[in-house]
């Protein structure tokens, strides 16, 4: 049996949102805000799917020896990842979320805004990823093809 349109949608990271037919990248990022890993989602899919995925991938080398470090101290994220769940995810592998809470959610006394300001290194790294036509428009249909975009991008950064 054949999958059904929104199915092959949804597994090649289309799908409709507000702003019509999109995907959404979820990248991983290291302090200096350079890419480490990333997750392709279909535009209507929501953040919680690519936490688990996003923190299973990407090693930081430590500055001495030892060996690479796969779960850093805390983890800055959009609004978007606000919720219990991911909260409790990143606390069960012992992160500390750094995530504001949305308006529609009780606020948390212990929030480090100067730990969340550090975020706009992730932020530059999007618009600096965005530079290249075919990752800012998606030209490539194919899922395979459009990661393999994203991470000759994502390489050119880290050159």
């Amino acid at each position: 049996m054949a999958p059904s349109g929104g199915e092959a949608q949804a597994r090649e990271g289309l799908g409709r949102s507000q702003g019509g037919f999109s995907t959404r990248l979820h990248v991983r990022a290291e302090g200096g805000g350079r890419p480490m890993a990333t997750v392709l989602t279909a535009g209507q899919r929501h953040e919680q799917i690519a936490v688990e995925a996003l923190m299973d991938h990407g090693a930081v080398r430590r500055s001495g020896r030892g060996r690479p470090r796969l779960r850093p101290r805390c983890v800055a994220g959009d609004r978007g990842y606000s919720s219990p769940t991911v909260r409790a995810r990143l606390r069960r592998r012992g992160v500390r979320p750094v995530i504001p809470t949305r308006s529609d959610q009780r606020r948390l006394p212990r929030f480090d805004r100067k730990a969340y300001r550090r975020r706009n290194a992730v932020e530059r790294m999007f618009s600096c990823l965005k530079q290249f036509r075919r990752i800012a428009t998606r030209y490539e249909k194919r899922a395979a093809n459009y990661l393999a975009m994203v991470t000759i991008g994502m390489i050119l950064l880290w050159l």
